[in-house]
């Protein structure tokens, strides 16, 4: 069975060019899933229907490629999705069909570069964190404690009160900062 998405991001756009494509290509107006919302949105509620619908053998038929995912791992993901269903997908625009050798070649090179993006923004971050650590540069949350609560905090060690005490006392949501103090504040550490 041939299964059509149209998808359009704005009101003020229609969607017959892309539903009189669909039908063109043999898909039945029944078995057309439509809905106005932006693709970055990755929660839309007509392609669940549709992927839910959608069964074995059937082909799922698309104006244009962005029209069912607005970036490379969101498409990869519904490719992804549809294989394992043994679900076929046809983009009439871009004449892509993964019932072809080069349609199946063009989506697996598609989750290739996907894959290479993630790899290369990992080693970046990994990059960045190692050269900020070199720098000294603190990594995590940054610590917002003003010279009263430091105040507070040592006169709280002094009482003999613990870390997990302190920062409900001072309603400080993370214990870090106290840790921080304390690791600065050797004195106020060995005295509690």
């Amino acid at each position: 069975m041939l299964i059509g998405y149209a998808r359009v991001s704005t009101d003020s756009q229609i969607l017959d060019l892309q539903v009189d494509c669909l039908i063109k290509s043999g898909v039945d107006p029944r078995n057309i899933f439509t809905e106005c919302m932006s693709g970055r949105n990755l929660s839309r509620p007509e392609l669940q229907k549709m992927l839910d619908f959608i069964k074995e053998e059937d082909t799922l038929i698309v104006y244009k490629l962005d029209r069912l995912a607005r970036s490379l791992p969101h498409l990869i993901y519904i490719v992804q999705t549809l294989e394992a269903k043994k679900v076929h997908l046809n983009s009439v625009t871009e004449n892509i069909d993964t019932r072809s050798p080069s349609g199946k070649l063009l989506i697996n090179l598609f989750g290739s570069l996907a894959e290479f993006e993630r790899d290369v923004i990992m080693e970046r971050t990994k990059a960045g964190i190692a050269a900020a650590k070199a720098r000294g540069a603190h990594l995590g949350r940054p610590f917002s404690l003003n010279a009263l609560q430091y105040d507070q905090i040592k006169e709280l060690l002094r009482q003999g009160k613990t870390v997990s005490d302190i920062s409900k006392i001072l309603g400080i949501k993370s214990r870090t900062p106290i840790y921080h103090y304390l690791k600065n504040h050797p004195i106020e550490k060995a005295a509690s």
